[in-house]
Parts: C-alpha cells; structure tokens; sequence
C-alpha cells in the first residue's frame, strides 16, 4: 500500500493505494470491484443573520415577521411587549445544523411571538408580529 495526499473542492484527502506487481492485476485473480468513494464532505462557512421580509397584516401598521426557511426555533430572544429596533434577534431558528438569527426588519414593539422553543416550523410561518 501507498500513502497519497488528494485534494478536492479545496479539501485534503490521505488514501491509501495498492501497487500491483508489474502494473497489472494477476491473471489468476478476478477483477475487484471499485470500492464505494464517499462523497466530500461540505464545508459550511457561517450562516449571515437571516431577516424575515416583513408582510403587513389585516391590522394597520402590523408587521409580520414569517419564517424564512424550514426548521426548529432553537432560542425564543424577544418576548410580546418588548421595544426592538430594525435588526434586533426574535429568535433563533436552526436549519440544517446550523443557527440563523431571525431579525426585526422594523422597530417597534413586539406584538405577539406565535412560536415557541423546539417547534418545528415551515417556510412561511408566522413567528412574531410588530406593531
């Protein structure tokens, strides 16, 4: 066996290779199947916080503050009465092992949180209204 250092997609791979006697399997033997090759891993770089696009309800000057993307709400940051500023955390939502910070895209006063820490959530779902 040899040692070779591979590098794909900008990740190093050590793999170990058989040297075959002359260059070429021995007549005698059957032909071995290539073994499986497990893809790459991924490298994540961090998630930018994320900012829920704002849609106005029924109510005048309600906001709302949707869920961007599927996953689990992992930390509830604001609570309803509480005075936030453009770009202040409601909470944290966790999407593919990874934590996104959903943000108030307005200031105001924090009209109603509609999740709770470990629901599961949809793309689109209501987390939070600002008045």
């Amino acid at each position: 066996m040899k040692k070779f250092q591979v590098t794909v997609n900008g990740n190093t791979y050590q793999v170990d290779v058989e040297e075959l006697q002359g260059g070429q399997a021995p007549a005698a033997a059957a032909p071995v199947a290539a073994a499986p090759v497990a893809a790459a891993p991924v490298v994540a770089t961090p998630a930018a916080p994320v900012a829920a696009a704002p849609a106005t309800s029924g109510a005048t000057g309600a906001n709302k503050i949707d869920a961007p993307m599927q996953g689990k709400i992992f930390k509830v940051k604001a609570a309803v009465g509480d005075t936030v500023k453009a770009g202040d955390v409601i909470v944290v939502l966790e999407a593919m092992k990874m934590e996104n910070e959903i943000v108030s895209s307005v200031a105001g006063t924090v009209a109603s949180i509609n999740v709770t820490e470990g629901q599961s959530v949809n793309a689109g779902d209501l987390i939070a209204s600002i008045n």
